[in-house]
């Protein structure tokens, strides 16, 4: 089994920005809202049955692939279901500044959302304008009863005030652990790898075209925000959240450019021209720059710029050839069996 292309797949979003998607992909921006692509993906949006879903060129959904051959896709039984690929993979190019949110952790999603997965992710920085951060984290203790009215008010500047402030350049990979606040500037386009579900629990709306009620995941805040760090992330703990690894060239060894902790949940790697060997495995394949083959026993495929492509288990393990730079992300070491909570068998 060969390699699969998949076209491009935007997604509307309640925020802007999405040209440096479409540059990349070669397509041209329906609105100014396509801030998102969703890359691979065998899960839909909060709330949707079919929103994020990728789609084949022959117009099939990569989800009823995989559940029609699950071995050949992913070598492997278990997981959520048998679409289930263990991982999300976006595009995401943010115009404005993402608003102040939160992630469940899988304990609040099995206990509250019937899903094994909570939704802990991290950024690939792509491409950045000057002095562009991302917030991660509280800088201090937060009173959980302050934090409910501040977010009640809708105080952005208090609750900015309070998170870590981090100056990003392109490589650079920002683990951000279900339960850790965050929000993304504006200017900022990158790689998004996360556990696949699309859980947001928002803390700050009004910068948004979402609303009060769409902010909770229908279980209203005094349900949610328990599911909400209120600890302060220390110098030592954040910084234990970023790898530079990626800001320097990439080479024939697939490299990892996130941190360690990352692994258990997924996997991203950058290679560049005739590389080494990647072992069987699901992957998703992100052509950044040039044109090449990915190649293993079962064939090979020519592949260039601005492709994205599903690799199956069942190609075997595989190589990169000729000149392309491509990203490449993977689901958790040990997935599925890390999972738990029950699932396919």
């Amino acid at each position: 089994m060969k390699p699969v292309l998949l076209p491009p797949n935007p997604v509307q979003h309640f925020y802007r920005g999405g040209d440096r998607i479409a540059a990349l992909r070669g397509i041209v921006p329906e609105t100014d809202r396509q801030p998102e692509e969703w890359l691979a993906s065998t899960v839909s949006r909060f709330g949707s049955d079919e929103i994020g879903l990728a789609v084949t060129d022959e117009g099939d959904f990569l989800r009823d692939l995989v559940t029609g051959d699950r071995a050949a896709w992913v070598g492997a039984r278990g997981g959520r279901d048998a679409g289930d690929l263990g991982i999300l993979v976006k595009l995401l190019d943010a115009r404005q500044r993402l608003p102040v949110h939160v992630h469940p952790d899988r304990g609040f999603a099995g206990a509250h959302l019937d899903c094994p997965y909570g939704k802990t992710e991290a950024w690939y920085v792509l491409e950045t304008e000057d002095d562009c951060a991302v917030h991660v984290g509280w800088n201090e203790d937060v009173d959980r009863d302050e934090l409910d009215r501040r977010r009640d008010a809708q105080d952005s500047d208090w609750m900015l005030s309070r998170m870590n402030r981090v100056v990003v350049r392109p490589g650079m990979g920002v683990l951000v652990p279900a339960g850790t606040v965050h929000a993304i500037d504006g200017g900022i386009f990158v790689a998004e790898v996360q556990e696949p579900t699309d859980f947001s629990i928002l803390l700050e709306w009004s910068v948004t075209t979402s609303t009060r009620e769409e902010s909770h995941l229908d279980l209203g805040f005094d349900a949610v925000m328990p599911a909400v760090s209120t600890d302060k992330l220390d110098a030592e703990g954040l910084a234990a959240l970023i790898s530079t690894a990626g800001t320097t060239p990439a080479g024939a060894d697939f490299r990892s450019l996130l941190p360690a902790a990352a692994d258990p949940y997924f996997r991203l790697f950058d290679a560049a021209g005739e590389t080494a060997a990647r072992e069987a495995g699901f992957a998703v394949v992100l052509v950044r720059e040039g044109s090449g083959a990915l190649v293993s026993d079962a064939g090979s495929i020519d592949v260039e710029r601005g492709q994205v492509y599903a690799v199956p288990h069942a190609f075997g393990a595989w190589r990169l050839a000729g000149s392309a730079e491509v990203l490449v992300a993977a689901p958790g070491a040990g997935w599925p069996g890390t999972l738990r909570g029950g699932g396919v068998r």
